[in-house]
Parts: C-alpha cells; structure tokens; sequence
C-alpha cells in the first residue's frame, strides 16, 4: 500500500520523467532501418529499448523488439535498429525485422542532477518505409538529419 501511495504522490507532484525528442529512426541507403539516439551532453543514459505491439494493441504484448539494462552508457548511438550494440548484451523479442502493422517505440532514459527525461520516438512500419535516405523520423515527423541533430540538442 505504501508504494501506491507514494506512486500516487509521484503522480500528482507532477514529478516524472519528460519524454524528448532524443531518439530517432532513419533509413540506410539500402533500406536497413537505424536507431539514432543522441542523449543530452555527456551525462550517461540508461536501458535503451525497442518495443513492437500489433496496431491497436497498445497494452498488449510486446511482439517484436529488444530491450536491455544496460547502464552508464555514454555519447550518441546509430545502429541498425534490430542489432544493438554487441556491449549491451540485449534481450531479443520476436522476428528481428520490422513488421507489418505494427507501432514501435525506441527510446533510453537519461537522469541528469536530479531532473529525468527520456529519449523516445514513436513510429510505425509504414513510417519508417517512406523515408528516404538522409531522413529521419523524430518528434512525429520527418525531419532532415540536420534538422534532427539541431532538434536533439535544442530539447536539452
């Protein structure tokens, strides 16, 4: 009971990490999908995940992804969106590709001097298909990498 009480006082303070525009997914010349991540400075990040649900199942089961718990990462991170770095020893879910009428959510959480935030995209398949080379899909948007980049670094 205990805990419920002071999650609800969490809630009602306000307090809780904010979600920023720090990740991001591109596409390769070839079509590979990339996870783009760029934390905030040189604080380290935290348990980067990739979670994958079936379109309208929203609080279902994860059907594709990886996450990990990772700690103490550091620096910015492009990789192909289903390979995390070998370092962080992830947890694979699923087929690792991208599927079809699915809603993804890529992100890691950054704890910085007391204030917390996360860096989180949202995006589904179809999304991800019509980018082209050079582009990103950040913030619910398509954005050049430039633009992307002056994006992340203004959201810190």
């Amino acid at each position: 009971m205990a805990a419920g009480i002071a999650g609800g006082m969490l809630l009602l303070s306000g307090c809780g990490a904010v979600d920023l525009p720090l990740a991001g997914v591109r596409a390769a010349p070839d079509g590979t999908p990339y996870a783009v991540f760029r934390p905030c400075g040189d604080d380290g990040y935290q348990n980067p995940y990739l979670d994958g649900r079936p379109r309208g199942g929203a609080e279902g089961p994860v059907t594709t992804g990886w996450d990990t718990g990772k700690e103490g990462l550091r620096g910015t991170a492009d990789f192909p969106l289903f390979a995390p770095p070998a370092g962080w020893a992830a947890r694979h879910r699923g087929p690792r590709r991208l599927l079809p009428r699915h809603h993804y959510v890529l992100g890691f959480g950054q704890y910085t001097g007391g204030d917390s935030h996360n860096g989180t995209v949202e995006f589904t398949t179809e999304q991800l298909a019509r980018l082209r080379p050079g582009q990103v899909w950040a913030d619910g948007r398509v954005l050049s990498g430039r633009a992307f980049e002056r994006l992340a670094a203004d959201s810190c």
